[in-house]
């Protein structure tokens, strides 16, 4: 009766250290320390590592903070909840139908001129603009609020 009592007190013991063992190394996202409304630009202060069961650590799924700290929430983000990549974005810098500067630079050269975004971006994504001018559109990226340098033509001269 002591050896059994014995085998359940250790089958006990290793059942609570594993339990333990897996609370620490479970795996850890970036979730939100409480509701991000859609359009807020997320800080550090917004953002939590929380454990979580292998289930809910699916593809897309952000797992650093450094990746949600700056960006802009897409949806309502719900406190706790795993946040996906396609869930934030860049702050929108160029607004659809806004007046943005253009820059081509090349050695020895600089060139600038104003257009027409047709569409929002964030820093470093890519936004045509339109030359009220000649209607033509060219491939930029993002720089800065209302600023962003030429990519290239898409149509041939």
């Amino acid at each position: 009766m002591k050896a059994l009592a014995l085998a359940a007190a250790l089958i006990a013991f290793a059942a609570g250290t594993a339990l333990a063992d897996g609370a620490v190394n479970a795996p850890r996202i970036a979730v939100p320390a409480h509701d991000i409304e859609r359009g807020e630009t997320i800080t550090d202060a917004d953002v939590v590592m929380q454990a979580t069961t292998p289930d809910r650590l699916r593809p897309g799924v952000v797992v650093d903070t450094a990746a949600l700290i700056g960006h802009e929430a897409r949806r309502m983000l719900r406190a706790g909840e795993p946040v996906r990549e396609q869930d934030v974005r860049m702050p929108i810098l160029v607004v659809k139908g806004s007046t943005v500067t253009m820059t081509f630079a090349e050695p020895g050269i600089v060139l600038t001129a104003t257009g027409r975004a047709m569409s929002d971006a964030g820093l470093g994504e890519s936004v045509m603009v339109q030359n009220p001018a000649s209607f033509r559109q060219v491939s930029c990226i993002v720089t800065g609020a209302g600023q962003v340098r030429a990519a290239q033509s898409t149509e041939n001269p």
